[in-house]
């Protein structure tokens, strides 16, 4: 084998590892980074708003749950203060008539 053909081969394969730089494969792995990072960004403030708006229905919920719990409560206490007025009312009626039946 000629010399020069061993410096064309020396040359040609030692110029191919200088050639290739290293940077291509970093940036293809930063932009695969980049584009996970923000995909994962994205789907974290999807679940975000997600969570704060069920907590805002769930706090409007719970606010007219509130709401109802009093009037019901309201009504509660209005029924119960009729049935002790009946219930005082027919006790205060009967106390005559045991008077009566008592002196007789």
């Amino acid at each position: 084998m000629p010399l020069w053909v061993f410096f064309v081969l020396l040359t040609l394969t030692s110029g191919s590892h200088c050639s290739l730089p290293p940077s291509p494969p970093f940036r293809v792995r930063r932009h695969a980074d980049a584009i996970f990072t923000s995909s994962y960004r994205r789907v974290l403030g999807q679940l975000y708003a997600r969570k704060l708006l069920h907590e805002i229905m769930n706090r409007q919920q719970g606010e007219r749950n509130q709401e109802q719990r009093s009037r019901f409560n309201r009504h509660l206490d209005r029924v119960w203060a009729e049935d002790k007025q009946m219930a005082l009312e027919s006790i205060l009626q009967g106390f005559p008539r045991m008077k009566l039946s008592a002196e007789a």
